[in-house]
């Protein structure tokens, strides 16, 4: 009889709540894509708006400023000095301790947004992002020449992977949502959403289809709204009135990026440089992070403008006319502490570093400018153009810095202007150096990424799963006679031989010696004639586009698989046909995953 008094449960509020339905809710189609885009926009503008809460009140407990004062401008103003110097270091010393409990307790590598969308699938630890949004924040908050936006974009996608995850949404829906939490946070942190959209698409998906268009600038937009609400921060730059862009403006624009790009490469490794630096010392990671805050409350005594990301240093210095001298003097001090502090192992990224450095370079380029004839460009407009230009040399996405300098001067002209200077820049970088910062530093890890592309699906599809293990096999001592009379004609196409310590040596194609015009042994003529690929061949980790690649590069049908460089043992032998078909069905599968057809 009770039953007949409880309320039947009808649409997406009772879907709500009831965990099945909402799943079946999310995987239903676009309309439930877009649900989860929002839901995860909502996430991201929160997680942003309170990481920042919490970094400011950091700076103002640490520094003795107020909540609405930035670091880098206000701290100019403190009384006591000594506070800039020991800041850094106890940043350093509670960093350190973090890691050594880290050490302690977990092994893995923390993965970050990139990374989970090309090789896991967009799987993140959530845990794991909220100890990088800790100690993000330590390291920010206690004036490390670092960003925060890498905190944002590692934490708001973190809660996007998780949530997509027990929701059971597909491999391709849960690499959006991943996506759909980066370009909330960036879009939250400069109150940008057109550059949070395509930061997640050129960036963190790696693609731009009509499919994800909708939940990414939801997203954005969404998490845009909520951090107005919560914080209402508006971060924009005033260019004033310069007049049209004329023709001859664009030739400073295209050198200024050229120039960027090649200040951004010697960034890149500088970090990289300072990072090996430590790992080649006897100093332990946990002490690192101190000695480079003692580098960096060094530089800060000579200008606090190198502290936290550099905010209120961007506006100070576009909002006065600085000396050529000062401005050169700042640009080295920030590149020093930006590559000191996370080569030292503070937590952070270049984001911001590269916008206000590039700015710095622009500014110094406007010196040049009386030197182009009919160029009616002023400084901040150049600061504009070399922000965006170093911005995407270090970082990529040239369209994503594009909106972006739209977005934070509200000027359509100059974005022309922008566009043509950063796709120089990117340019420059992609063919004189190939990687931007994340994924320069994939490399040094031995990581073969180049962006956000999902190529984890292709790394399980390796040599060794594909190799056939039976292979004929002979010794390269044997005379032609002796391997005429061991493997007559159809018997084998082609024949491995080994030498007397079971080494690989070459392949031999049956067919070759048969048509051989040789009828015995002599001196001039014997089985070495027929020997190919003597050092082309496969190892069992190669994946199918690497063999794919190494068929291509040696015109071979056929390579025979060794279990390493050393030993080079036979173990089996991969067609290129069959590479071939393997990888254009797994390929295939992938794509009806994603139509939704399986």
């Amino acid at each position: 009889m009770l039953q007949k008094f409880q309320p039947r449960r009808l649409g997406v509020f009772s879907a709500l709540f009831d965990l099945g339905r909402f799943r079946a809710l999310l995987r239903r189609g676009e309309l439930g894509l877009v649900f989860a885009g929002a839901l995860v926009g909502i996430a991201s503008g929160c997680a942003v708006t309170a990481m920042s809460y919490i970094s400011r009140k950091l700076h103002s407990v640490i520094y003795g400023i107020t909540d609405y004062e930035r670091l880098s401008s206000a701290a100019m103003a403190i009384p006591d000095k000594s506070v800039l110097f020991i800041a850094p270091i106890a940043g350093g010393i509670i960093l350190g301790i973090l890691l050594y409990i880290l050490s302690r307790t977990r092994k893995k590598p923390m993965v970050d947004p990139i990374e989970a969308n090309a090789l896991h699938g967009g799987r993140m630890s959530l845990t794991d992002s909220i100890i990088v949004a800790v100690q993000n924040l330590i390291s920010n908050g206690f004036g490390a020449s670092v960003g925060l936006e890498a905190g944002y974009t590692q934490l708001a996608a973190g809660i996007a992977s998780k949530f997509g995850y027990k929701m059971q949404m597909r491999r391709a829906d849960l690499r959006m949502l991943v996506g759909c939490g980066a370009a909330g946070a960036i879009a939250a942190a400069f109150n940008a959403p057109l550059t949070g959209a395509f930061y997640a698409f050129e960036l963190i998906i790696g693609s731009y289809s009509i499919l994800t268009l909708t939940p990414v600038v939801v997203s954005a937009l969404i998490s845009t709204m909520i951090a107005r609400l919560l914080a209402g921060d508006d971060f924009a730059i005033d260019i004033d009135h310069f007049g049209a862009i004329v023709p001859a403006d664009y030739l400073p624009a295209i050198l200024l990026g050229a120039f960027c790009a090649g200040i951004g490469i010697l960034i890149m490794q500088g970090v990289a440089w300072v990072e090996e630096l430590a790992r080649k010392s006897s100093i332990a990671p946990p002490f690192r992070p101190a000695l480079g805050g003692l580098v960096v409350g060094t530089l800060a005594l000579i200008s606090p403008q190198v502290l936290s990301a550099g905010h209120g240093a961007l506006h100070l210095n576009l909002s006065t006319d600085v000396t050529l001298g000062a401005l050169v003097g700042l640009f080295l001090l920030k590149s020093l502490a930006s590559a000191i502090s996370i080569g030292s192992g503070f937590r952070g990224g270049l984001f911001f570093a590269s916008l206000f450095m590039g700015a710095l370079l622009g500014k110094i380029f406007a010196y040049c400018a009386p030197y182009f004839d009919h160029a009616t460009l002023t400084p901040v407009v150049y600061a504009v153009v070399g922000m965006s230009s170093l911005a995407v040399a270090i970082i990529g996405g040239p369209l994503t810095m594009t909106f972006l300098a739209l977005e934070i001067t509200g000027d359509f002209p100059i974005t022309a202007l922008v566009l043509a200077a950063v796709i120089t820049s990117s340019l420059v970088v992609r063919t004189t150096f190939g990687y931007s910062f994340a994924t320069w530093r994939f490399h040094l890890r031995g990581e073969s990424i180049r962006s956000a592309h999902d190529v984890g699906w292709i790394r399980n599809l390796t040599v060794a799963r594909m190799m056939r293990p039976d292979v004929h096999t002979g010794s390269i001592d044997m005379s032609i006679e002796e391997f005429r009379r061991n493997f007559p004609i159809g018997s084998a196409q082609r024949v491995i031989l080994i030498d007397k310590n079971e080494k690989y040596s070459g392949m031999v194609l049956v067919p070759d010696v048969y048509a051989s015009p040789i009828e015995k042994d002599d001196e001039e003529h014997g089985l070495a004639d027929f020997i190919r690929l003597r050092n082309e061949f496969l190892q069992p980790q190669m994946n199918a586009k690497q063999a794919a690649a190494m068929f291509d590069q040696t015109k071979a049908e056929a390579l025979v698989v060794v279990n390493d460089l050393i030993e080079r043992k036979v173990i089996g032998l991969l067609t290129e046909s069959y590479t071939l078909r393997r990888y254009s069905e797994e390929l295939d599968r992938r794509r009806r995953e994603v139509s939704g057809e399986l």
